[in-house]
């Protein structure tokens, strides 16, 4: 007799489904005849009803359009929120359930042990912590110009936002502000599927520290009431930048400032810093002190040492590790940022540090010629983490120490693996909680040289 089937699933299908965990990324994991489903809008212990979104041979994906019986788990929302998915789960089970998927990153990706996984560290504010929100404008069903985010799971519908539980009041205020004056002025939104269209984003920033406001107006190529846009929208610095991409997104075009000052002012632990529109700066003040405290404390410095910020951005870890080293040498691609980082230094009288624009894959062996080879090296990737070149290239540099600030377990799992294989041995890792109420998990993560040293990568071109 043949062996039974698993019971086969088409897309539009609509399925009743118990969700018995998350998986990492947010989703509930369900199994019908033991064919995985992972299950948007949905936590552990709930039943729903969900129409499949995608089929693969091992897996499918589904979107929940009923809640047949929720989990003991689950809460009331607390708000209307696309971008806060997990506020139906009690603040705890967030922080426990991230603390395992990091565990299961570590072990089940990177086959990694022997290392110490300390307590992840809570978010000190559940709500209204962010310092930065990308807004995408639309049009509601009335034709209504709206801004807010994207509705799961659909590039081209835009769910309006009156408050932002993620943005702080005035933050708030600033995005209704400009709402309110581009529907004066009769402006249209960016239409994704005709690609047609002028208002595409509206980013907002917030120094946290400072009280000062940064906003920036994204849009197609067009004409726009500047002077009064700048009567609308009083913040400390207001941009506008014209793009002719057809992709969402916030990076490139031609950006120009219609008033206040070109940086915006915080303030992290005692550094002061100066952030330009499109560098990047954690945006969550409050634990990025958190994070990069824990940083400090793993690179174990002593005054002696030659440090590396890889991923360096504005400077904010290299420079907040600036009095305790002999010296910090930074890189970063974004050219901005880099300018920032300089600026940085020059304001909070570091003379030790220096910056260098560049990709790391291709300017690191001219880097270790110039600046000679780190003794401890800051690494701070993107989400993707580190290719297989840049792990070598670090390998090559040999520093004894590397302190790996990740946004992504997954991919710091498998770096972490590489980087044990070439002779390092994985030490500590922390995770820390800078994203309440949605699946984001940072983590700091040592590694030193092991006692036979480090393997000396071939040389490739």
């Amino acid at each position: 007799m043949d062996a039974p089937t698993k019971t086969r699933v088409e897309r539009g299908d609509e399925l009743e489904l118990t969700v018995d965990s998350l998986a990492f990324g947010g989703a509930g994991v369900a199994r019908r005849d033991g064919y995985v489903v992972f299950v948007r809008d949905a936590i552990p212990g709930d039943t729903v009803r969900a129409v499949v979104t995608k089929r693969k041979k091992a897996y499918a994906e589904a979107r929940t359009v009923a809640l047949l019986e929720p989990g003991p788990e689950r809460i009331d929302a607390v708000a209307s929120h696309p971008g806060a998915p997990w506020q139906v789960l009690p603040y705890e089970r967030q922080t426990a359930i991230k603390a395992e998927q990091v565990q299961d990153a570590l072990q089940r990706i990177g086959h990694l042990e022997g290392y110490e996984l300390e307590p992840l560290v809570p978010a000190v504010e559940q709500w209204r912590y962010r310092n930065k929100l990308e807004y995408s404008f639309g049009t509601d069903e009335a034709g209504e110009l709206v801004c807010g985010f994207h509705a799961p799971g659909r590039f081209d519908r835009i769910l309006p936002m009156t408050d932002c539980k993620l943005a702080s009041e005035r933050g708030n205020e600033l995005r209704e502000a400009a709402l309110a004056e581009c529907r004066r002025q009769g402006l249209g939104a960016w239409d994704r599927r005709d690609q047609k269209g002028f208002l595409r984003n509206l980013v907002v920033r917030e120094g946290r520290r400072t009280g000062e406001f940064q906003v920036r107006l994204v849009t197609s190529p067009g004409k726009l009431d500047v002077d009064a846009l700048i009567d609308a929208v009083r913040c400390e610095g207001l941009f506008w930048t014209q793009t002719a991409g057809l992709g969402e997104s916030t990076q490139g075009g031609e950006t120009q400032m219609l008033s206040g000052t070109p940086q915006l002012r915080e303030r992290l632990g005692d550094l002061d810093f100066l952030i330009s529109p499109e560098a990047f700066f954690q945006t969550n003040t409050e634990m990025a002190e958190v994070l990069y405290g824990i940083a400090i404390e793993m690179a174990a410095l002593r005054g002696h040492e030659r440090v590396y910020d890889l991923y360096c951005g504005i400077g904010t870890i290299g420079l907040s590790l600036a009095s305790r080293a002999k010296e910090i040498v930074g890189v970063e691609i974004v050219e901005p940022a880099v300018a920032d980082a300089i600026e940085n230094a020059r304001l909070n009288e570091i003379e030790t540090a220096t910056f260098y624009a560049g990709d790391i894959r291709l300017a690191m062996r001219d880097l270790v010629e110039r600046a000679g080879k780190p003794d401890v090296a800051v690494i701070d990737p993107p989400r993707a983490g580190l290719s297989q070149k840049v792990v070598r290239r670090i390998v090559e540099a040999a520093p004894k120490r590397i302190v790996y600030v990740s946004c992504n377990p997954t991919t710091l799992a498998p770096n972490a693996a590489q980087l044990v294989e070439a002779g390092y041995e994985l030490k500590r890792v922390r995770p820390v909680d800078l994203f309440p109420q949605t699946p984001h998990i940072e983590c700091v993560a040592l590694l030193e040289a092991g006692p036979r040293g480090v393997a000396n990568p071939e040389r490739d071109a």
